[in-house]
């Protein structure tokens, strides 16, 4: 009976220490999974300081993941979903805004350089933006390197960029 106990308790313990399941395809990104970010999207020369703040979750028994992120405690926010799709073979997400505008594209990895290439179609923004490109890396020193160019009325233009860290707990806001 003593060696039931004992196998019972350790496959419970076993149990809680496995990683949540999650899609194959979208292991690249259990790295940011439940994890904090702050990054600084203050564009040069000005002197209101915009800083973003977000939250990556598994969410979808692992079939998805998905962002909630805020700039200013709510000044401008989104929510993306990120997920494997299986007719296009590549990892594809949807994005909705707070300004009314929702981008849906694709994201390719490059295990050599360890970055993320998305492309995405923007829906109803009032800029006349109507593509995005964006790359993204996970350093080895733990922060997130952004930048993204934008295709604004027929010309591309060079987008945000921000360097992201984490933090131990942020507080994602709308309002």
């Amino acid at each position: 009976m003593k060696a039931l106990c004992l196998i019972v308790a350790l496959f419970s313990v076993s149990l809680t220490a496995a990683e949540p399941v999650l899609h194959p395809e979208l292991e690249i990104f259990r790295p940011y999974i439940d994890s904090h970010w702050e990054g600084d999207l203050t564009e040069p020369g000005k002197e209101k300081k915009m800083v973003d703040r977000s939250i990556w979750s598994r969410v979808l028994n692992g079939q998805a993941i998905k962002t909630v992120h805020s700039v200013n405690n709510g000044e401008y926010g989104g929510e993306t979903m990120i997920f494997w799709d299986q007719k296009q073979q590549k990892i594809a997400y949807y994005y909705f805004t707070t300004a009314g505008f929702y981008t849906h594209g694709t994201m390719s990895y490059n295990a050599t350089t360890k970055s993320i290439e998305a492309v995405e179609q923007v829906q109803n923004n009032a800029q006349g933006i109507t593509q995005v490109r964006s790359h993204s890396v996970l350093n080895e020193s733990g922060t997130l390197e952004v930048s993204s160019d934008y295709l604004q009325n027929g010309q591309w233009v060079k987008g945000h960029s921000a360097t992201y860290k984490r933090v131990p707990q942020t507080q994602v806001t709308f309002r």
